[in-house]
């Protein structure tokens, strides 16, 4: 029985070499792993920095881009008012001209007997003159010595 007892304990000490060795093994793939995560963290980490830097100026020039954006939609601003202004200033000379034209036609509706009556006298003063011009040029001259 003695025999036994050694022997189950020589199996068992072999079974835990090979364990052990096994174990080894194991150990050593997952330390070249864990070797492999590391320099892979330590890429993407060098690569976060160089996103990050990119990240910074991207966003700088889009606050100096959004600044531009906003003056330059200020000065768009005052020329639209001033466009607005000049729309306003065409408007109310529109009205004023439409205005006087109502001004001036009234007055030559109430005023149409009286210029007939003056076109009529120049007329007949017209004829008077080409009458008188006439008679004019058919009296002999009279010559003085």
């Amino acid at each position: 029985m003695i025999v036994i007892l050694y022997l189950s304990a020589a199996i068992i000490a072999i079974a835990f070499a090979v364990l052990v060795v096994y174990l080894a093994k194991t150990l050593k793939s997952l330390q070249g792993t864990l070797d492999n995560v590391a320099g892979t963290l330590s890429g993407l980490e060098v690569q976060m920095q160089g996103i990050t830097t990119e990240t910074t100026e991207l966003l700088h020039k889009t606050n100096a881009l959004a600044e531009d954006i906003q003056h330059k939609s200020d000065r768009l601003n005052s020329v639209v008012h001033a466009v607005e202004d000049v729309g306003n200033s065409i408007q109310q000379f529109n009205s004023s001209v439409k205005k006087v034209s109502t001004t001036v036609t009234t007055n030559l509706e109430q005023n149409q007997d009286k210029i007939s009556h003056i076109v009529q006298w120049s007329n007949v003063a017209m004829d008077i003159w080409e009458k008188w011009k006439l008679k004019k040029e058919k009296q002999p001259t009279v010559k003085q010595y």
